[in-house]
C-alpha cells in the first residue's frame, strides 16, 4: 500500500508546524515554499512565551507538538525578560531560528521543496487532486494544507499600504502570494481597520545592530530591551489602530520607541520615519534592515483569510485545511504553530478516513481557535484580532482561568481532556 500523502503550501511557521504533525502522523509530507527561506515573517519577527503564549506552548508540548517550540527555545538569546504590557517573553535568535528549522524537518522526513511556487489547485469530485506549480508542473496528495499566509502582494501594500515596503515576503523576486482557496472558488475574507480599509500594517520592522550607538547595544545584549523616548511633537497615537498586532496597540510604544533583540534590533512600531528616528540619541546612524521602506510602511496583512471549521478544514472541500494567517485571524509564531499542528494532524487523519480533531475549550490552544471562527467568521467581525499575548483573548484566557505558567498544571490540564501526546501518535 502507498503512503498516504499531505501537500503543505507555504513554509511559515504555519506549513512548518503543519509538516511536523502530518510526518509524525505517519504521512508522507511534501512542503512547499516559494521563496528560498522557510519561517517567512518568522525570519522578522522572534518573539514567543510573552504572556498567554507561554501557556499555549506548553499545552501544545503536551499534546504532543512542542518540537519547533523546543528549537525556539535552542534559539533564544533571551528568556524571562518582561517589556510594557509583556511578561516572561523569550526572544529567539532571528540568524539562527530558520536553519535550525530546515535541519529538523529534514531529519524527521519531510520533502522540501524549495523556491516551488504554487499557482492553482486541480479539483476531482469536489475534492483537490494537486497542486500546479509556476512551471506547470504538478503535486498530486491524499489531503493539502495551505499555509500561504495573508500578506501581500505588492499591489495591495501599494493600495492599503504606504507602498510597497521591499519586505520579508519578497515579493519582487518570488513572485505574489496566490490563494488556493480562492483558486477553489471560495470567497476569502478581509480583515479591516476601525475606518473601514481593508488589511493591517505588519506591526514591527528591523534596525541593523551595527547602526545604533554602542551604549544601545550593549543594553540589548544584556537586558534585550531598550526603551527610548519619543519626541512629544512625534507622538502618534493614531498609528496604533492600522497595527495587526493588538497586543502592542499600548500608549507605551508611541510614547516611546523600543527596541527587542532578536539578533537584529527589532522596532515595536510598523514604520518611524527615519528622519526623525535619528533625532533620537543614540539611533543617530540608524538604518532599517526590514522592511527597507520602514521609514514610510510596512506590509499588508489579514487579506485573505479562509472560511475554516475549528478542525482547521476548510468550509466545502474535505480534503483541504488551512494553518496560520490563512485560517484565522490569530496573530503571532505561537499562533501560527497551533493553528497549523491541527492542520496538519487533520490532514492525516483525513488521509486516514478518520473525524477530524478539534481541540477542546477546555484549552487555551482549543479557544482560542473556536473564538476567532465564531467572531470573525460567524459574525462577520471582521475588525477583530487575536492572539494568546494581548488584548481582548489573552483578557478571556485569565477570565477563564486558563493563563498559568504552572507547567504541571497545564499538563494536568491536557491530560483531563485525554489528548496528551496526540499530536506525536502514529495514525497512517
Amino acid at each position: 500500500m502507498n503512503m498516504s500523502r499531505i501537500v503543505i503550501a507555504g513554509g511559515g511557521w504555519a506549513g512548518a508546524s503543519a509538516a511536523v504533525c502530518a510526518r509524525k502522523a505517519g504521512a508522507e509530507t511534501i512542503l512547499i515554499e516559494k521563496t528560498d527561506l522557510l519561517l517567512g515573517a518568522g525570519n522578522a519577527g522572534g518573539i514567543f512565551r510573552n504572556n498567554g503564549r507561554f501557556t499555549a506552548a506548553e499545552e501544545m508540548t503536551a499534546l504532543g507538538a512542542g518540537d519547533l517550540f523546543s528549537i525556539m527555545d535552542k534559539c533564544a538569546r533571551h528568556t524571562n525578560m518582561s517589556f510594557p504590557g509583556h511578561a516572561h517573553a523569550s526572544l529567539y535568535d532571528v540568524g539562527e531560528i530558520e536553519p535550525a528549522v530546515r535541519q529538523f524537518l529534514l531529519a524527521l522526513g519531510v520533502e522540501l521543496m524549495m523556491e516551488s511556487h504554487v499557482m492553482d489547485v486541480e479539483m476531482k469530485n469536489g475534492r483537490v487532486r494537486a497542486v500546479i506549480l509556476d512551471d506547470g508542473s504538478r503535486v498530486e496528495g491524499d489531503a493539502f494544507v495551505e499555509c500561504t499566509g495573508s500578506s501581500g502582494p505588492m499591489g495591495n501594500c501599494l493600495r492599503y499600504g504606504n507602498g510597497c515596503s521591499m519586505c520579508i515576503q519578497r515579493c519582487p523576486t518570488y513572485g505574489p502570494r496566490v490563494s488556493l482557496t480562492a483558486r477553489c472558488g471560495i470567497r476569502d475574507l478581509t480583515a479591516v481597520r476601525p475606518d473601514g480599509t481593508p488589511g493591517v500594517f505588519s506591526g514591527a520592522c528591523k534596525i541593523a545592530r551595527a547602526s545604533l550607538s554602542e551604549e544601545i547595544r550593549k543594553q540589548l545584549d544584556t537586558e534585550g530591551v531598550v526603551i527610548l523616548k519619543v519626541p512629544p511633537d512625534d507622538v502618534d497615537y493614531g498609528k496604533l489602530n492600522r497595527k495587526a498586532c493588538r497586543q502592542y496597540a499600548l500608549k507605551e510604544y508611541s510614547e516611546n520607541v523600543i527596541l527587542l533583540d532578536t539578533g537584529s534590533a527589532k522596532l515595536m512600531t510598523s514604520y518611524y520615519p527615519l528622519e526623525k528616528l535619528r533625532r533620537i540619541p543614540g539611533l543617530e546612524n540608524a538604518e532599517y534592515t526590514d522592511p527597507y521602506s520602514a521609514g514610510r510602511g510596512n506590509s499588508i496583512r489579514f487579506l485573505a483569510i479562509a472560511p475554516c471549521l475549528d478542525s482547521m478544514q476548510v468550509e466545502s472541500i474535505e480534503n483541504l485545511f488551512c494553518g496560520g494567517e490563512k485560517g484565522a485571524p490569530l496573530i503571532g509564531h505561537t499562533e501560527a504553530v497551533v493553528t497549523g499542528a491541527v492542520a496538519g494532524h487533520n490532514a492525516a487523519r483525513f488521509a486516514a478516513g478518520k473525524e477530524p480533531l478539534v481541540l477542546p475549550d477546555s484549552l487555551s490552544v482549543g479557544l482560542i481557535i473556536s473564538h476567532a471562527h465564531e467572531v470573525f467568521v460567524k459574525q462577520g467581525r471582521t475588525g477583530e484580532r487575536f492572539t494568546f499575548s494581548g488584548s481582548t483573548f489573552f483578557e478571556m484566557m485569565k477570565e477563564k482561568g486558563l493563563y498559568t505558567t504552572d507547567r504541571a498544571g497545564i499538563s494536568a490540564r491536557v491530560e483531563q481532556t485525554g489528548l496528551s501526546g496526540i499530536f506525536s501518535m502514529r495514525i497512517l
